[in-house]
């Protein structure tokens, strides 16, 4: 495995529970900027036996990426509602539940 591939996984796997990222977010802290789209390649490609919390990696906007209705979305919502992660339409408010959350609240006043 390529130590890039290995910084993704594990800034995957540093998710909290109760959190999510999105793919953009998980490639910059895993030294990739500007990589999103490595961030969905590799979480497709996991390899067997690898425990991540997939669920808990959404699009920038929030959004939940597979298909709406399809049993992997629904998968996916489930999870998130397991955690107490508020999700709405496919949708996570990235205020409340994004990994930086309490930061932008901390820097720009967001409500809880």
């Amino acid at each position: 495995m390529q130590e890039s591939h290995a910084r993704v996984y594990a800034a995957i796997a540093a998710i909290p529970r109760g959190r999510v990222a999105s793919y953009g977010a998980i490639a910059a802290r895993a030294g990739l900027p500007g990589r999103a789209r490595l961030v969905g390649r590799l979480l497709g490609e996991t390899p067997q036996g690898m425990e991540l919390p997939w669920h808990r990696v959404l699009r920038a906007s929030g959004q939940v990426a597979l298909p709406p209705g399809s049993r992997g979305f629904r998968e996916q919502c489930r999870l998130l509602r397991a955690e107490g992660i508020e999700v709405i339409n496919g949708r996570v408010p990235l205020s409340r539940f994004g990994l930086d959350a309490d930061l932008d609240r901390a820097l720009w006043g967001l409500p809880p």
